[in-house]
């Protein structure tokens, strides 16, 4: 008897230990990918780059879309940052200045959320691009001529140093290099010889 219940509390035993181990399994594989996806920072550190420009996701903003009424002149009628989304945008910005990357530019979408981002991020002068404004309303983002218009200045960045910091939305990254990001998020991409967009690494979601 003592024989049978000790089998059957080893088995239960032996299932709680692989349900463990596959659990701290599964908990190692963000840190793992975050840590490649990271890791082109190392490279780049202290240095004036060559050709790289990140395009990132506005920090948080409760909510999708716009309402109805939306102006991109009043932000009163937009989607803004939270002051959690505020607080994110200044720590990117913290990060991204230990990485002593020269910056080249940056740029941010004329939404409201968008530009706040930009400027919390303390990198330099925010400039305005209507190219980066919001795709969330149209049918076609990936034929859009504004995705058209980044794309060229991702290729016409190639020659240039310094990084050129883009800010606008998710929609628009999508379109540009198929990549999901969260809000706050960056991802990094250079352009190939032949004009091709390749993702080369992230900067951290908040």
């Amino acid at each position: 008897m003592w024989a049978v219940l000790f089998f059957s509390q080893g088995g239960a035993m032996r299932r709680v230990i692989a349900l463990l181990v596959a659990t701290l399994a599964l908990s190692l594989i963000p840190q793992s990918a975050t840590a490649k996806d990271l890791k082109i920072w190392d490279s780049l550190q202290g240095s004036n780059p060559k050709g790289y420009v990140l395009l990132m996701r506005h920090a948080l903003a409760p909510g999708v879309g716009d309402p109805d009424n939306f102006s991109d002149n009043d932000c009163s009628t937009q989607r803004n940052l939270s002051p959690e989304g505020k607080q994110d945008a200044r720590d990117i910005g913290a990060w991204l200045k230990r990485q002593k990357v020269k910056i080249y530019r940056v740029e941010s979408s004329r939404w409201c959320r968008a530009r706040d981002t930009a400027q919390l991020l303390n990198l330099g002068k925010v400039r305005s691009n209507r190219n980066l404004d919001s795709l969330f309303q149209h049918s076609d983002p990936n034929g859009h001529p504004q995705t058209a218009a980044i794309l060229k200045r991702i290729i016409d960045h190639r020659e240039r140093r310094g990084l050129l910091v883009f800010v606008g939305h998710y929609v628009n990254v999508m379109a540009l290099t198929g990549v999901a990001l969260d809000s706050g998020e960056g991802v990094l991409v250079r352009a190939s010889a032949d004009g091709k967009i390749e993702v080369k690494g992230y900067s951290p979601a908040p």
